[in-house]
């Protein structure tokens, strides 16, 4: 497959070339597992990796490979630490590699001095001096011992004050939870590429469980994938978890199979089981012949992916939070992970700000209002400031051509459709406009502003939006119009009284693409009545493509029905790779000390849309005196009309 690189043509290649596939050492296959080393053995040390050497570092070439010491009939210099064969060494004494080791041994004031150094510091010398210290074996494996044990203390002591404390690979292995895969989000990163990256992928990560002092590679498998996120194993510890991570597959420090050997990368067995094998080279082999790593071009693909058409001081037209009914300008203020903070371009201190997805169908080019006859708040600011350009057109997220010239919605319709300003529920609704290019105004029966003022634009192929009795019969709780009393409801009843007539079913989105997505699985989804904050959820139910999203540790009344193309949902691990804030699962204390602003969201439902009621019709009208264009226009596109689908029931006489 493209996403993944066949290891089994390193099987046809001889011993030697595997070997430098691996960026192994030919001679790596018989070493000794003899761990004794006489004192004058040396090791290299380098200021920005402080850890006592188990291994040297042998050097042919140009590559640099590792080595075990000990073995008999190699040698190792006492001046800079590298190994090699004792009869290529200098001298007869065979101590040093080079004529300019042996000199610079040779100077007792810089040896003293680093000594010196390290008696009084505690630290290695520089990556000039690279003069060790002779001490026995036991005294470093303790002085090692206390260093790890301070990097303990250390990283605990981290833990505590970090945000939240939040671990997703924790979370998800205390849980036995299951991500989302990456595959379920084509608007995220990787999301049309990942491929077949999956359980049993090898990759070449960094050696944690090594005292070298340089940056040193090993092989691992994936043993589990929780979205971007990936449980790897080193290779040689098969069923033992004692030192199985979780990192980002998509991390800088993942690589495919053969990078080390490619970029002259050491790799280097991890020093638990580093003697458990007198043939690493050869276990190697065996393990990676036939398996499965990432594409080569792995890491240019998520940089590639990760790059966002949308640039700060781009102009849009945005939907007012204010009142629903209408957009206004808005201007690009920045962008994370394709989402896009905008302010409004009247926002003199630049706090009056909406976020959204750049692929959102709440974001228009420029003049798209004027076009389809939707309202608009024009703006105070008379010309464009300075650097502020408009959007081009193509950028924005696509929607399906209708034919509106035939059987077409009609204003009075009814429907059901996802409240934007109640998410967690599906409401009674009516269709109070129908604007051009497919665009209907809908409002949701039983709590309209007398002004139209809270009045929503939903496409005709809008996933939101139902034909009558699609909650009925996927047995989802539909909320009636406000201060209706004859319950339970029933749609006949409702039309009959109303003098209303259905929207046609044949008129809405049927197309249920498969997404992937499980009930129980994992994700960081938007939380819509905030849309500045990214929470971590799952996935609760699953209604042909409607999800429903549940957060963790709040009720349920927060939840949200999305649709499984949203682009406020994302992969576990999205946060990370962009750099955006998590939010974690709330824990009883903190509801408990949130219980305040907790209530107060529970009373307004939505932070994103304020004052959306809050508009009488003497302030329209004074707005439209202003000049404001609240025009509506009725107009035609072409093409297309869905098929039909037998998961909607069909309308009562």
């Amino acid at each position: 497959m493209e996403n993944t690189k066949d290891l089994t043509e390193h099987s046809s290649r001889s011993e030697g070339n595997r070997g430098d596939s691996f960026g192994m050492f030919d001679g790596y296959d018989s070493c000794s597992e003899d761990t004794s080393s006489s004192s004058s053995s040396e090791e290299s040390e380098e200021e920005v990796a402080p850890l006592p050497s188990n291994l040297p570092i042998i050097k042919n070439n140009g590559q640099v490979y590792t080595y075990p010491d000990g073995k008999s009939g190699m040698a190792t210099c006492e001046m800079c630490g590298m190994v090699g064969v004792r009869d290529a060494f200098y001298s007869k004494t065979k101590r040093f590699c080079s004529v300019s080791c042996s000199r610079s041994y040779s100077s007792n004031s810089k040896k003293a001095s680093i000594l010196a150094r390290l008696q009084v510091t505690g630290k290695p010398p520089t990556k000039k001096a690279k003069v060790l210290q002779k001490q026995p074996l036991v005294a470093k494996l303790a002085a090692y011992a206390q260093y790890q044990a301070t990097l303990q203390n250390q990283a605990k002591t981290k833990s505590a004050v970090s945000t939240e404390g939040f671990n997703w690979g924790n979370y998800i292995n205390s849980n036995s939870f299951i991500a989302a895969p990456v595959t379920c989000f084509k608007h995220a990163p990787m999301g049309t590429c990942w491929g077949d990256i999956s359980e049993n992928v090898r990759v070449e990560v960094p050696n944690t469980d090594c005292s070298l002092p340089t940056k040193v590679f090993w092989i691992a498998g994936v043993v589990k994938l929780a979205g971007y996120n990936a449980l790897l194993r080193y290779e040689g510890f098969e069923n033992d978890s004692g030192l199985d991570f979780w990192c980002s597959i998509c991390g800088s420090d993942i690589h495919p199979v053969g990078w080390c050997a490619a970029s002259g990368k050491p790799l280097v067995p991890p020093r638990t089981i580093q003697h458990k094998y007198t043939n690493w080279k050869a276990f190697l082999v065996k393990r990676l012949t036939g398996a499965k790593t990432l594409p080569p071009d792995f890491s240019q693909k998520v940089s590639e992916s990760m790059q966002y058409p949308f640039k700060p001081c781009m102009r849009v037209e945005v939907v007012d939070k204010r009142h629903l009914c209408r957009t206004r300008v808005a201007v690009v203020e920045s962008v994370i992970g394709g989402r896009l903070r905008l302010v409004y371009e009247e926002s003199e201190d630049r706090t009056d700000d909406f976020w959204c997805h750049m692929h959102s169908p709440l974001i228009h080019h420029i003049g798209w209002s004027r076009s389809i006859g939707h309202r608009f708040k024009r703006s105070d600011i008379t010309k464009k400031q300075d650097g502020h350009f408009d959007t081009p057109p193509h950028l924005f997220a696509k929607v399906k051509e209708v034919d509106q010239s035939g059987e077409w919605f009609k204003e009075g319709m009814k429907l059901e459709a996802i409240d934007p300003l109640n998410l967690s529920t599906i409401c009674v609704a009516t269709i109070r406009k129908v604007l051009a290019d497919g665009f209907l105004m809908i409002g949701i029966d039983g709590s309209e502003a007398a002004d139209g003022s809270d009045w929503f634009c939903y496409h005709a192929t809008s996933p939101s939006i139902f034909p009558v009795g699609f909650c009925e019969i996927n047995m989802i709780e539909l909320t009636p119009p406000r201060g209706y009393t004859k319950l339970p409801f029933k749609w006949f009843d409702y039309l009959r009284e109303t003098g209303s007539i259905a929207a046609p079913v044949k008129l809405f989105n049927k197309d249920v693409p498969n997404h992937g997505f499980r009930v129980g699985m994992k994700l960081e989804a938007v939380d819509l009545m905030e849309p500045r904050l990214i929470c971590v959820a799952t996935v609760t139910r699953i209604i042909h493509r409607l999800l429903r999203i549940h957060f963790d540790g709040w009720e349920e009344e927060y939840d949200q029905w999305v649709d499984c193309e949203s682009p406020d949902l994302y992969p576990v691990g999205w946060c990370q790779l962009t750099g955006y804030q998590l939010q974690p699962p709330a824990s009883q204390s903190s509801r408990e000390s949130q219980s305040g602003s907790s209530k107060q969201k529970k009373k307004t439902k939505s932070q994103q849309y304020k004052g959306h009621k809050k508009m009488t019709t003497l302030q329209l009208k004074e707005e439209l005196i202003d000049g404001e264009d609240y025009s509506f226009l009725q107009g035609a596109s072409d093409q297309e009309s869905n098929g039909s689908a037998n998961f909607y029931i069909k309308q009562e006489p």
